[in-house]
């Protein structure tokens, strides 16, 4: 790696853990906070439904102004947006608002992380192959996850254990000051190299060819197709089973007041994320193509959710817990690569938005549905639900695996042969 592509790496990494510890100190108690401000499990994940929601409304026109505009653009409005609407959600908290008012917001939160989503994966790649890098990707997406995981395992940690000892919405107030800091640095610090917006003729017209080449050379082709699709299925419940751990393990504990070990859990699952990302270079010793593992992720997902729904001991679901982030951690790098290496620069961010719209439209029905059987039935229940939902995701990484796509085999001395 040379220099111009190590300092590229770098903000990478430092972006991504400074919005990932802003937006972290909520992740371990958001679901206790919602039950606390009066909504009923259902309302609780009826408004991540719509969090999910306003991704999928907005994830393409963000993803086509950070392809037209720009992606440090497109990166500052997500953190303003994010700023705005966390107050938002405090205040709710505070006067207990009526569910319709937490549906408006949980949709411009999701308006928030789309204006994130492909434009900051994009601004990387683009600069990444301006500065010449030639390396497979998966490492410069493995060093993003690890810090994902740091910075979720000190900010779940802090948001945890601060509402533990003031209230639950201390947390929220925190976030809101450190998606600021994120703001400032950003606007300081974050350029984009690599990217050549087209001439501009009119906005809406820049949008719509944008789109299409989108679809055209993103969906049309049948790589990116099957694993886009088998995000739907396994995006919807990857929200939910983390979100739903948090009153779950509250659950076997017999403890109704204890936010700190929400905290803690979720800060476990960080570390099992940390582990995945380090993991990752040594996949092409096990794996000679990334579908591979893509299959025996998916297969490991669906045992470890149906455990979780069979074992009834505090520590047992936990330790299967962070296997399943382990192995989601590990794959979501190596499917990241797999997908940007057949993605071209000018609707890069508009086609990896279209990626994330599809995990999210899957979350929005599967997290209202996931929530009611909890409701009915008990947590349990519900993740036997989405270990049956998780495994419908199979079939097309499998098909995908068939594809034979250039950017499958995993680059290495060391690969495997099989």
């Amino acid at each position: 790696m040379n220099k111009e592509s190590r300092r590229i790496v770098i903000t990478y990494v430092t972006l991504t853990l400074l919005s990932t510890f802003a937006s972290s100190f909520i992740w371990g108690i958001n679901t206790l906070f919602l039950l606390d401000a009066g909504l009923t499990v259902t309302e609780a994940f009826s408004a991540n439904a719509f969090f999910t929601g306003g991704q999928v409304i907005f994830e393409i026109p963000t993803g086509i102004v950070a392809d037209t505009v720009g992606r440090r653009t497109s990166y500052l409005l997500g953190a303003a947006t994010l700023f705005a609407a966390t107050l938002a959600y405090f205040w709710l908290w505070k006067i207990h608002g009526p569910f319709w008012a937490w549906a408006v917001v949980s949709i411009l939160l999701g308006l928030g992380f789309t204006f994130f989503s492909g434009a900051t994966e994009a601004w990387l790649v683009d600069g990444l192959r301006a500065a010449g890098y030639k390396d497979d990707l998966d490492s410069a997406f493995a060093k993003g996850s690890i810090a994902t995981g740091v910075a979720m395992l000190t900010g779940t940690l802090a948001g945890g254990f601060v509402a533990q000892a003031t209230n639950l919405g201390v947390p929220y107030l925190m976030r809101a000051i450190a998606i600021a800091l994120t703001f400032i640095l950003a606007f300081l610090f974050m350029r984009d190299e690599g990217f050549k917006p087209k001439a501009k003729t009119s906005l809406f017209k820049d949008m719509r060819s944008v789109f299409a080449d989108s679809i055209e050379f993103g969906f049309r082709k049948a790589p990116v197709r099957w694993v886009m699709l088998s995000g739907v299925f396994s995006g919807g419940v990857s929200i939910y089973a983390f979100y739903a751990m948090q009153p779950h393990l509250l659950n076997l504990c017999g403890s109704s007041a204890g936010y700190g070990i929400a905290g803690t859990a979720d800060a476990v699952v960080a570390g099992a994320q940390i582990l995945g990302g380090v993991l990752v270079p040594y996949a092409g010793r096990v794996f000679a193509r990334r579908t591979g593992f893509f299959i025996f992720g998916t297969v490991v997902s669906v045992i470890a959710l149906a455990l979780i729904g069979l074992l009834g001991n505090f520590y047992l679901v936990l330790g299967v817990f962070t296997v399943w982030s382990v192995v989601f951690a590990a794959t979501t790098p190596i499917r990241q690569s797999y997908i940007n290496e057949l993605l071209p620069s000018e609707q890069r961010a508009t086609i990896l938005s279209f990626d994330n719209m599809l995990a999210s439209a899957g979350g929005v029905i599967a997290q209202p549905v996931l929530g009611k059987t909890a409701d009915v039935y008990g947590y349990p229940m519900s993740y036997l639900a989405s270990a049956a939902v998780q495994l419908l995701a199979l079939p097309f990484v499998i098909l995908a695996k068939r594809e034979n796509a250039e950017s499958d085999e995993i680059h290495g001395d060391k690969a495997a042969t099989k």
